[in-house]
């Protein structure tokens, strides 16, 4: 499942990013308003954690604008302010849940479950299977499938799958990767991502003639139907 995480503290967003990870999340991070609301109205998320005190447009304008637009991505406020006139008007301008700083990991993640069941419950078209031919993979139960055989993938080789098949049809480049999936913001001057690929396409192409991922040379990887 894909979060997105709104938040200018960068060392906050990174524990929550962290810790939304080992859980087994894909985790999108913005640091402002302005780039907030941009990934919030350009990609899909099963959830939001938007905090409302950020630079350039502040969370709760980000959340009235989405849902203004039809957007109904769940999204659980962030703020140090705890009164009962602040979490009211969080709630009212359209958030689901609101938590006070500071907080407990535990509780934020306890939090984000129910939002995505409740997703799930009232029939939102979040999607559950993400697929390329005969290859799936099942958000919910983390279980990849290839021509009916099952796939173990450790869980970054998931994210780098689950990210590319997100991206099905589009190039998607070692930067994005390094971006999305390693929370890099930085080249690390590694071969991480072609070991990773090397490993994914062992295991997803192993006995199948068709290969899954592409390489576009000069550009990153893709995945087509």
């Amino acid at each position: 499942m894909r979060i997105l995480v709104i938040e200018d503290d960068q060392e906050v967003s990174a524990y929550i990013s962290k810790g939304m990870k080992e859980a087994g999340y894909t985790i999108d991070a913005a640091y402002n308003g302005k780039d907030g609301l941009f990934l919030a109205t350009t990609e899909d998320y099963d959830a939001m954690i938007v905090d409302r005190m950020l630079p350039e447009l502040d969370g709760l304008t980000i959340i009235k604008t989405i849902r203004g637009a039809g957007n109904t991505t769940p999204a659980l406020i962030l703020s140090a302010l705890g009164e009962v006139d602040d979490r009211v008007k969080g709630l009212r301008s359209g958030g689901d849940d609101y938590l006070v700083k500071p907080f407990a990991f535990t509780e934020l993640l306890a939090r984000i479950e129910v939002l995505s069941r409740r997703q799930d419950n009232t029939g939102g078209n979040q999607e559950t299977t993400l697929s390329a031919g005969d290859l799936e993979l099942n958000l919910l139960s983390r279980k990849v499938t290839r021509g009916g055989k099952d796939i173990d993938l450790q869980s970054r080789e998931f994210q780098l799958l689950e990210y590319m098949l997100r991206h099905k049809g589009q190039v998607v480049t070692r930067t994005m990767l390094l971006e999305h999936v390693w929370d890099y913001h930085f080249d690390p001057q590694t071969n991480v991502i072609d070991v990773h690929i090397s490993r994914l396409r062992g295991k997803i192409d192993k006995g199948f003639d068709t290969k899954i991922i592409r390489t576009v040379r000069g550009a990153g990887y893709i995945i087509e139907d």
